[in-house]
């Protein structure tokens, strides 16, 4: 367990949820989330993913940051024997638009067209081969994700219900896009990140719905 403070308030005011709201999306308790959000009480690991999920973002990236003076940095900086380091990083391609059908060489291909050829970023402790970024362009699902945000987005990792992910539907016209998936007895219901549009209702078994990949990360614009 950690003290570290967590930028839940903040991230809470961004998204104009309220407590209520991230317990329903996390499964923890309001007066936890509110001690948490206060930084009155300790968070573990458990509930480190499960509001990284909830935000969409990455674990590291629900820290608070603050600036501390250097003025006596240690000339040898040890890690605790208490941390285990064993990271795997995967180094993934950034693009402009969701690809069809991920793979590898389809990445690449999608990553040249979309005008961001050598552009990459690293994704830790993940072995989908077929991972790729995409890059937000737009403020179309602000403030959830906005223009210049990197989602990260995997194939091999299943979408439940309630999961944001790239999807694909519709029957003449397939649209790409990234939503919020709900799925029920007869219908599959799509909503945008930021729930500002009507959602979408698919008939399961008759209109055409595929998930291509879950969003796991989302690497913030820095402003």
């Amino acid at each position: 367990m950690s003290s570290t403070e967590l930028r839940v308030k903040e991230l809470l005011r961004e998204r104009g949820w309220t407590t209520k709201v991230l317990a329903e999306k996390t499964g923890l308790s309001e007066s936890y989330l509110t001690h948490i959000k206060n930084g009155t009480r300790r968070w573990n690991e458990d509930a480190l993913k499960k509001l990284a999920t909830a935000f969409g973002s990455h674990p590291v990236d629900l820290f608070a940051q603050r600036k501390t003076r250097t003025d006596n940095v240690e000339a040898s900086v040890k890690i605790p024997d208490n941390i285990n380091v064993d990271l795997q990083l995967k180094i993934v391609p950034v693009m402009g638009e969701i690809t069809t059908n991920p793979s590898p060489y389809n990445n690449q291909l999608m990553q040249v067209t979309t005008g961001h050829k050598d552009v990459f970023v690293p994704v830790a402790n993940s072995t989908d081969e077929s991972m790729f970024c995409l890059h937000v362009e737009n403020n179309l699902m602000a403030p959830m994700f906005v223009k210049g945000d990197y989602l990260i987005i995997s194939p091999a990792t299943w979408a439940r219900s309630g999961d944001i992910a790239a999807v694909e539907y519709g029957n003449e016209n397939p649209v790409k896009a990234v939503m919020q998936v709900t799925y029920m007895e007869e219908f599959v219901v799509l909503e945008a990140p930021n729930h500002k549009n009507p959602p979408v209702a698919l008939v399961r078994g008759k209109d055409h719905f595929r998930v291509i990949g879950k969003v796991i990360y989302r690497y913030q614009r820095m402003l």
